[in-house]
């Protein structure tokens, strides 16, 4: 799929960037991968080990989603581009929420339009549990994003441009998830959490980066693929790295769900159920449910079908939580 294609991905120096550049450039023969993102540092430290000298494929471009004219340079040549950039910290946005709205919305709406005018083929956009019924700032501007994505196959026109959103849970280890928070606060001796009764859906980078390629193997355009991933309540994933520890319950904080819903209820009379995946299907043109069925196979969800991280059929144990984060028992 990816062999002699040009891929770039923004935001590439993040944690799932530096995961896609991993497994694209062991297990394909890109024409070029492009990383582009706005911190010279990060490419810095990302060049020592994704260097030019040893793949010869790899591209480093300094520029920001916000910036349309860089994007505009970047994506000439381009044949696919996962959008990944993005404020993704909820108490950054909700301080800072007109730089939130600048890189999630505006950002996005240059991706768009830089794909479509440059002639890129595929689009996936990466976007979070949060933009369902969002009560964040974060959620609003990530659910905003992928409104616009969806949009854009109604708009590109002759170019032939198809966008596709990926919607998936917290990603284990990754920056700002509260794992690596738990982990260097085992010391003290205890740990603070929000609320007993919180659920969270979880996901690894190998999987996430797995499933965004299997997406774009699966995608017609429009679509927002949801994984079935596990779940797992917050005190239980406590537990599971630091038994020995006291739980402090501090309370919910501002933006914060007791769970989390990747497909909302009111989406349900538009989502296909498959055996790795929903797909929430847009509701225009040829994107109805059931041309969709028609072609690529699966179920219909019912009218109040929703997938919660508290009503998830599919949960994580302690041991599960540890072998996916490399915690031996001895050292829980």
């Amino acid at each position: 799929m990816l062999n002699d294609k040009v891929v770039l991905i923004t935001g590439g120096t993040g944690s799932f960037g530096k995961k896609f550049a991993e497994t694209v450039l062991s297990g394909y023969k890109l024409k070029k991968l492009i990383v582009f993102s706005r911190d010279e540092l990060k490419q810095y430290e990302m060049r020592e080990r994704f260097g030019e000298d040893k793949y010869r494929c790899i591209r480093y471009f300094i520029g920001d989603v916000r910036d349309r004219e860089r994007l505009y340079r970047a994506f000439d040549g381009v044949d696919i581009v996962i959008h990944a950039a993005a404020i993704k910290q909820v108490p950054a946005a909700e301080y800072n929420p007109l730089e939130a709205v600048k890189t999630n919305v505006l950002g996005a709406a240059n991706v768009i339009d830089a794909a479509i005018d440059r002639n890129v083929k595929k689009v996936i956009a990466l976007s979070t549990d949060k933009a369902a019924n969002p009560i964040n700032l974060y959620g609003a501007t990530k659910l905003c994003a992928d409104k616009l994505f969806v949009a854009g196959n109604h708009y590109a026109g002759p170019h032939g441009t198809r966008f596709s959103v990926v919607r998936y849970g917290n990603v284990v280890g990754s920056r700002g998830s509260v794992i690596p928070f738990f982990l260097g606060m085992r010391k003290n001796g205890f740990l603070p959490i929000t609320d007993p009764r919180m659920t969270r859906f979880w996901i690894t980078l190998d999987q996430g980066v797995n499933f965004v390629l299997a997406c774009l193997e699966w995608m017609e355009g429009g679509e927002i693929f949801v994984p079935k991933i596990p779940s797992m309540k917050i005190v239980d994933l406590a537990k599971a790295i630091a038994p020995e520890c006291e739980l402090r319950i501090v309370g919910i904080r501002p933006g914060e769900k007791l769970h989390e819903v990747m497909v909302p209820e009111d989406d349900a009379r538009r989502t296909v159920e498959y055996e790795s995946h929903y797909a929430i299907v847009p509701s225009f043109h040829a994107w109805d449910v059931n041309a969709h069925i028609n072609k690529k196979g699966g179920i219909p969800c019912q009218d109040g079908f929703s997938y919660s991280s508290d009503t998830n059929a599919k949960w994580i144990s302690e041991d599960e939580l540890r072998k996916m984060i490399g915690l031996k028992n001895e050292d829980s």
